[in-house]
């Protein structure tokens, strides 16, 4: 068995070590708001928290998260994260939605370390997230709008 701490809450999971965290978080766990995209890093449609930094769990070994805080989607709560999720609504930037929470979990860990980033602050931190309905003006005025709302 291995313990992992996602969203605060320990889980003790039957996983082999090499097993991606995204397996064990959506099929072990049951928190399936993380996404399974390209099952290679590439997408981002994956991406969690692991203490506090964005990772991509298809790739990212069980072994890896242990002792480690995981924060998936659900677990998002804290000023940033709500900013984020506020702005997104408000903007209404999801299409089909199914990139939206590893872009949202992207997000939220660039304003941890830029609150206030610029065009190429945003799209350096979000290359890697790819959305198939091409709502990267929508991504990148929601990012800029929770920044506006975390600084109010």
């Amino acid at each position: 068995m291995i313990k992992l701490t996602i969203n605060n809450q320990t889980y003790e999971v039957d996983a082999s070590p090499e097993m991606p965290l995204l397996w064990a978080i959506r099929d072990m766990v049951g928190l399936t708001g993380t996404k399974f995209g390209c099952g290679m890093a590439q997408c981002g449609a994956c991406t969690v928290h692991v203490d506090g930094n964005p990772v991509r769990s298809c790739s990212f070994p069980v072994s890896a998260a242990v002792g480690k805080k995981i924060t998936t989607i659900e677990g998002l709560s804290e000023r940033i994260g709500e900013a984020v999720k506020k702005a997104w609504i408000e903007l209404q930037v999801p299409q089909c939605g199914y990139c939206q929470s590893g872009q949202i979990m992207s997000a939220t860990a660039l304003l941890k370390t830029k609150p206030k980033p610029t065009d190429a602050d945003i799209d350096a931190a979000m290359q890697g997230n790819l959305c198939r309905c091409g709502t990267y003006q929508r991504i990148r005025s929601a990012i800029h709008r929770a920044s506006e709302l975390i600084q109010s």
